[in-house]
Order: structure tokens, then C-alpha cells, then sequence
């Protein structure tokens, strides 16, 4: 439902650097990974670590949704 359902590509800030989060997958180890891009550079970054802009992009609720069943 994330991959469907989360508005990409939204812009956001990782570690002090403005990143765009441009896809979602799912990692070979089960986990649930933002597609991140910052120039040619390009990493998966796990959905929970990933902090959402405000105002936070449409479909936001399922990675709440996932927050909360992860814990």
C-alpha cells in the first residue's frame, strides 16, 4: 500500500542534506525502503528512518500506519 499509495517523488532532508525520495520498494531483508536521490548519487533509505517534509506528501498515513505495526 506504500508503494501505491505515497505521493514520489517529495523532497526532504537527511542528515543535513536536501534529498528526493523518488520511489519505494521493498528490501531483500522484508523492510519497506525509500528510492533517495541527492545528483547522480542514489541510495534506499529504510521508510521508518526516512523523516517526511511538512506538509508531508499524500499517502502519508500508511507509513504511520507502518510506524505504529513496526514497533
Amino acid at each position: 500500500m506504500i508503494e501505491e499509495s505515497l505521493a514520489v517523488p517529495f523532497t526532504t532532508t537527511v542528515l543535513g542534506a536536501e534529498v528526493s525520495a523518488v520511489g519505494v520498494d521493498q528490501a531483500e531483508d522484508g523492510r519497506v525502503v525509500a528510492r533517495c536521490a541527492r545528483g547522480p548519487v542514489r541510495q534506499d533509505m529504510g521508510i521508518l528512518d526516512l523523516p517526511l517534509p511538512e506538509p508531508a506528501p499524500e499517502g502519508r498515513q500508511w507509513v504511520e500506519a507502518y510506524r505504529y505495526w513496526a514497533r
